[in-house]
């Protein structure tokens, strides 16, 4: 599949993967700084953005999607940063073309396989009427009832967009995850070799994404991983506390290249 994609910046290619329901555009603001340093390509995985929608949708199509937009580009080795799926997709790959990797960034996800988190959102959609809303205002007003977090309800609400038709409409193929909401929770496969490759898993705080006993299975996939914990942070680490995930992250990145400091 062709993937909706932004390039911004030089040097080494670094691919962003967004999480579930989110998008290139939620990696704007802190990726311009990554492209200070790096080829920063903003992708919008399947199903979700500006990319094509599919009814076939799991981890290994989302990981060669990866390989396919890495063919077009003619990249031999890319640096990969994902949050949450995104973050499953970016390991699913490694696992899978790990002499493709060249660094690995996992933002609050880890390869176990998790409970289904977000069938809330999906429960809150269902009760959505999006055909009979007619402002970006009243669907807020609309669907604070059903997603009372604001956080939550606004990045939902970024996925809004006016159709052909003029009538407001989701970005994501919504059919397709409620049907299969579950993929998004499996676990990474396990390689039949470890992969060595550098990798940095960053917690928040705050998120309960990531045990201290999960420190196990990440280090049998991924004996080179370390992980670091962002004070204050939440789930969306690089939203909670953009500097201090800028500096952690580049400073894995650029370590052992070219002396770099951020």
């Amino acid at each position: 599949m062709k993937l909706s994609y932004r390039k911004l910046g030089t040097g080494k290619a670094l691919f962003i993967l967004h999480g579930l329901f989110g998008s290139a555009d939620n990696w704007q603001t802190i990726g311009k700084h990554f492209a200070e340093y790096f080829s920063v390509y903003f992708i919008d995985l399947r199903n979700h953005g500006q990319s094509p929608h599919s009814n076939e949708w799991n981890y290994e199509v989302m990981s060669d999607d990866l390989k396919e937009l890495m063919q077009d580009e003619g990249l031999d080795k890319v640096m990969l940063l994902g949050h949450s799926m995104g973050g499953k997709v970016a390991m699913q790959f490694a696992v899978q073309c790990p002499d493709k990797v060249e660094k690995l960034v996992v933002v609050d996800i880890g390869p176990k396989k998790y409970p289904v988190t977000n069938q809330f959102v999906i429960d809150a959609i269902d009760k959505f009427d999006i055909g009979s809303v007619k402002s970006r205002k009243e669907a807020d007003e609309l669907m604070t009832p059903l997603i009372e977090d604001m956080g939550t309800r606004q990045f939902l609400l970024k996925n809004l967009y006016w159709n052909e038709n003029q009538k407001l409409a989701w970005k994501f193929n919504y059919d397709v995850i409620k049907e299969k909401i579950k993929i998004v929770s499996e676990v990474t496969p396990t390689p039949a070799v470890p992969v060595e490759i550098s990798v940095l898993f960053v917690k928040g705080e705050k998120s309960d994404y990531i045990f201290p006993g999960d420190i196990k299975r990440m280090s049998s996939i991924f004996p080179q991983a370390k992980l670091v914990t962002i004070p204050g942070a939440g789930h969306w680490v690089h939203a909670d506390k953009p500097q201090e995930f800028f500096k952690a992250v580049s400073e894995f990145l650029l370590e052992k290249e070219s002396g770099q400091s951020v």
